[in-house]
């Protein structure tokens, strides 16, 4: 059975996802206008966003399912990592160096969603879930009475 942590986390870092896809949906002309320019001076095609926004639910889905239901460490350090580096690269958006799309609702949409993300991480440093991601089995203390 997975621990209380673990379902906390798959809620969260699925509903990151969800707020991740209704940005994407939400903000979409701007950010093909900002890849189209992009694109332009580097020769990529059109489908390039399409393709790195698939690719990103992947990887996405691939460590939900490595922590959540397989219970691999290594994945959750992964998430860490990703979710360090992604914190790094927002750096320069919320202080005005990086354009990010949708104005106003992408930048709420995209800081609601790394709310959750963070929240999903510290989850899985929760003593429950570092226990059940170690392979420990939990047991009551009261059991030995």
């Amino acid at each position: 059975m997975r621990p209380e942590s673990i379902v906390n986390f798959e809620r969260f870092y699925l509903g990151a996802m969800g707020v991740g896809i209704i940005n994407s949906v939400l903000t979409w002309n701007d950010a093909q206008e900002m890849v189209a320019a992009d694109m332009a001076a580097s020769g990529l095609g059109s489908g390039f966003l399409v393709a790195t926004i698939g690719i990103g639910l992947a990887i996405t889905l691939l460590l939900w399912y490595f922590v959540a239901r397989r219970g691999s460490n290594i994945a959750k350090w992964i998430i860490t990592i990703f979710f360090g580096l992604g914190l790094l690269f927002m750096i320069p958006t919320l202080f005005g160096s990086a354009p990010l799309p949708g104005g106003t609702i992408g930048l709420v949409l995209t800081l609601v969603s790394t709310a959750m993300q963070g929240y999903a991480v510290y989850m899985l440093f929760q003593p429950d879930a570092v226990a059940w991601l170690k392979g420990e089995s939990k047991v009551d203390p009261g059991t030995f009475n």
